[in-house]
């Protein structure tokens, strides 16, 4: 009987993993949409409440904050590479206000959206120093 309560609970985690895992992919998935936790914690068939602390140990985050997390990593990708607006990505990546995207990005990354895409910019218009060198690039100092 303990064998088969043993291979029950292991059965058990593993299916509770698959289900979280589930849940974390549609929340990457479906990032730029308005998601609560209810709708969330439905992908994994779990209360909402059972949900949130299956999520935090397994994760190490709620689903809000993987949430907000999934939306920063992509508000920086479209900031880096595309000519979009602050305010588009803002909108592009799901947030629905300004001012909370804002404040939000310079909390995790350490700089408003604008100055990062400022800084990223300029960081790829200069040319590493070894590249440099190997080209014989270096500004003549006569």
């Amino acid at each position: 009987m303990a064998a088969r309560n043993s291979t029950q609970t292991k059965t058990d985690g593993a299916e509770i993993h698959e289900r979280l895992c589930r849940a974390r992919q549609f929340i990457d998935d479906s990032y730029q949409q308005p998601l609560d936790l209810a709708e969330i914690s439905k992908q994994a068939c779990l209360s909402r409440y059972h949900f949130l602390r299956l999520f935090r140990a397994e994760f190490e985050t709620t689903p809000h904050q993987y949430l907000i997390q999934r939306r920063i990593k992509k508000a920086k990708e479209l900031l880096r590479g595309r000519s979009l607006s602050v305010t588009d990505v803002c909108f592009e990546v799901g947030f629905e206000s300004l001012g909370s995207f804002s404040s939000l990005f310079r909390k995790c990354v350490g700089r408003a959206p604008s100055s990062y895409r400022q800084r990223e910019r300029q960081a790829l218009k200069k040319i590493p120093g070894c590249y440099i060198q190997m080209f014989g690039l270096a500004p003549n100092s006569h």
